[in-house]
């Protein structure tokens, strides 16, 4: 008779992530390549529906990684000011293909495109064993 090991309840639960890109093809090459990183992926291609998501999901968020022009009437510098409302802790990347001329939230990341996808991995994991060392930490005291 098999028993379940008590330690598989508590493994951590996979880190979610918010890309937030208008082009498709980029959007599944950044969703990929977290993916193998063993990161959840929610998809949106413009900021408004990335709002809709913060508003619902935003604590569980480990990363938020934006393009700066994006489909539809906000940016993905305004969406970075809008995440940073809804989750001060939370990694933000906004990345451009363009010089940046806005200013953004304090701790957010600028990537001048093209970035190496490898930044996009280590970032994750990065970001991933903060966010679970920050839980554990907390859950300790």
């Amino acid at each position: 008779m098999g028993r379940s090991k008590p330690f598989e309840r508590s493994t951590p639960s996979r880190a979610t992530a918010l890309i937030v890109e208008d082009d498709p093809m980029q959007r599944d090459m950044i969703c990929l390549l977290l993916e193998e990183s063993e990161v959840d992926v929610i998809e949106c291609e413009s900021a408004e529906a990335a709002e809709l998501v913060l508003e619902c999901a935003a604590g569980s968020l480990v990363l938020m990684m934006t393009d700066v022009q994006l489909a539809g009437n906000m940016d993905g510098v305004e969406l970075a000011h809008i995440a940073r409302k809804y989750n001060p802790e939370m990694g933000v990347i906004v990345t451009s293909g363009k010089p940046l001329h806005q200013e953004l939230p304090d701790g957010v990341e600028f990537w001048a495109k093209p970035w190496a996808p490898l930044d996009v991995i280590r970032t994750a994991e990065r970001m991933v064993h903060e966010r679970r060392h920050d839980h554990g930490a907390r859950a300790g005291s």
